[in-house]
């Protein structure tokens, strides 16, 4: 398969899973090349939502992204910078809602689009999706719950079922 034909995979981790307060606190690329990025986002100066069980899952405390965190603005650059046209999720709903947050708080447009990965599979490949995802994650050792694994995790996963048709 030509490189320049496989998708770029998108993930972002949140303060919660409440789709009204929550926000992203990291963001994940993982390119054709299976080179990956990410960035803690500082918040917002009024996002004050936080999940101490969603802290537990991903393992990142708010003091880290007031620490460590670039601005939101920087992170949305970022993200433009490298990446542009058609990027896959695996949890449009949730990544949708972060990512317009995101950009919308940098005051800038994203120059690329988020889809689901579904749009990229039939019917037998998102049979087997979650089996040969648990498959990668444990074959590769790969902790989750951190955006630029889990975008590496679709790659993975999107890349073995390529053979299924």
């Amino acid at each position: 398969m030509n490189i320049s034909s496989q998708p770029v995979f998108i993930d972002f981790e949140a303060s919660s899973l409440n789709l009204i307060e929550s926000y992203p606190i990291e963001a994940g690329i993982c390119l054709p090349d299976n080179t990956t990025h990410s960035w803690l986002i500082k918040p917002h100066v009024l996002w004050k939502n936080w999940s101490e069980s969603a802290e537990k899952i991903h393992g990142i405390s708010r003091e880290q992204l007031l620490e460590e965190g670039l601005e939101i603005s920087e992170v949305a650059h970022q993200l433009n910078t490298l990446i542009t046209g058609d990027v896959f999720c695996d949890a449009w709903t949730f990544d949708s809602f972060w990512q317009h947050r995101l950009f919308k708080a940098a005051k800038t447009k994203p120059t690329f689009h988020l889809d689901s990965i579904s749009t990229l599979l039939n019917d037998e490949q998102i049979k087997q999706w979650q089996d040969v995802r648990e498959m990668v994650i444990k074959e590769k050792g790969i902790i989750t719950h951190r955006a630029a694994n889990d975008a590496l995790i679709l790659n993975e996963t999107w890349l073995r079922l390529q053979h299924i048709k």
